[in-house]
């Protein structure tokens, strides 16, 4: 992949991905997540990001919202814990009008009060929404009693009581404080100059300031496994097995991406959907997790079943886990698992939207692009050995935790 880099006087860096075709792509990452806020502030990364669309300097929201849509391009944003992303497809001759559309909003955004209330009912729809799928909300939960009493344990969306309280100068305080160039990366893709694309970029970005020095991420130190039984009006049972991992830059994480792939990746030859669904009929849904941070990581087994399978089916979780945990893999099942890997990988890059947001996100928090035949090499080079090692340390029983989401009655639990 050809990509080229440059560091702006203010700090920020740009990565250019260089792709020909009509159709291009940009993202801008910010290193400010949920993590990054205080404890006054729940929600608030999020919330930022939902607002900086409500309107500018310059622009009302609507003008905002149909700037790109009304010649034919798409423009979104998300939040984790660890970074917020704006991005943007369009064909490549509105580059200019994506550049300056983004750069507007990040820089110029004006967070009215009368739009900051609508988009605050927006977010608490949103939670409602969320507490309506628990298949998604035991993963958050899980994280939460995993790093509790730490940073990454607060939720994304936040809480009803502290998002009421937010104010403009709670986005204020938490943009001066994190949005300025040594946490921004500019991402582009497309058929374009880097010169000319360097300038244009320093021109509409140059109002962002310098970072300031001082802010400092607190490392995750104290995991101590749980098993936690929280009652659901739910038809299934939702169940959870976790664990800390790996972070982002650990040369173990390479062996757990193969291992997660195996027990419960998306492909239905994974071991979890082949003892669990195929071979028993327990479950619908059944998969494993790897995700790793800047200085920690998770891993996680899911499963929505009936109640009583779920005794069933947790014992045969076990037992695969014990499987990958007590015998190598044998060479041909070995070479298989390293290339169904590779082919996964290989196509998810055919999309170069996804590409350029692995990307950005790669040089953002190590400051290097890590290109795709280095991540098909280091899994080329994994061993039997590393596998069972990986296995006993993230599979060992004593150091996972259990979480269930379980409905109390005994009967339908929509009727009363």
């Amino acid at each position: 992949m050809d990509f080229q880099t440059l560091i702006l006087p203010n700090g920020i860096r740009l990565l250019h991905i260089h792709n020909t075709g009509h159709v291009a792509h940009l993202a801008v990452y910010i290193n400010a997540g949920t993590r990054d806020e205080e404890e006054h502030e729940s929600g608030l990364a999020h919330f930022i990001e939902h607002s900086i669309f409500k309107g500018t300097t310059t622009r009302k929201a609507y003008h905002v919202l149909t700037r790109l849509e009304t010649v034919g391009g798409d423009l979104n944003a998300f939040t984790t814990k660890e970074e917020t992303c704006v991005y943007a497809s369009f064909l490549d001759e509105h580059f200019l009008r994506a550049l300056e559309l983004i750069s507007d909003i990040l820089i110029h955004s004006t967070f009215p009060d009368k739009e900051l209330k609508k988009e605050k009912d927006v977010i608490l729809e949103e939670i409602n929404s969320y507490k309506d799928t628990p298949s998604e909300e035991i993963y958050d939960v899980l994280e939460e009693n995993v790093y509790k009493g730490h940073a990454l344990a607060r939720n994304i969306l936040g809480n009803p009581d502290d998002l009421k309280k937010l104010t403009r100068r709670n986005i204020q305080e938490f943009i001066e404080r994190n949005y300025t160039g040594e946490n921004m990366v500019v991402c582009t893709s497309g058929n374009f100059d880097f010169n000319k694309i360097s300038r244009l970029v320093e021109k509409f970005f140059d109002q962002v300031p310098v970072s300031r020095p001082g802010r400092k991420r607190k490392k995750f130190s104290r995991y101590e496994p749980f098993s936690l039984h929280l009652p659901r009006t739910t038809f299934q049972t939702h169940c959870m097995l976790g664990n800390i991992a790996y972070d982002r830059r650990n040369p173990k994480r390479y062996p757990l991406f193969l291992l997660n792939n195996i027990l419960g990746g998306p492909a239905m030859n994974s071991r979890l959907n082949l003892a669990v669904r195929e071979r028993h009929g327990y479950a619908y849904s059944v998969e494993s997790v790897f995700l790793p941070y800047t200085d920690t990581g998770i891993f996680s087994v899911y499963l929505g079943t009936d109640n009583g399978n779920l005794d069933r089916s947790l014992a045969l979780i076990g037992k695969e886990m014990e499987k990958l945990r007590s015998a190598r893999l044998g060479g041909l099942q070995f070479s298989q698992a390293k290339k169904q890997l590779i082919g996964q990988i290989e196509i998810a890059n055919e999309s170069r939207l996804n590409y350029l947001l692995a990307a950005g996100k790669s040089y953002l928090h190590d400051n290097r692009l890590e290109p795709p035949e280095e991540i098909l090499r280091n899994i080329d080079i994994i061993t039997g050995e590393q596998i069972l090692d990986v296995a006993n340390e993230i599979f060992n029983p004593d150091h996972l935790s259990r979480l269930i989401f379980q409905n109390q009655s005994n009967g339908d639990p929509l009727i009363r």
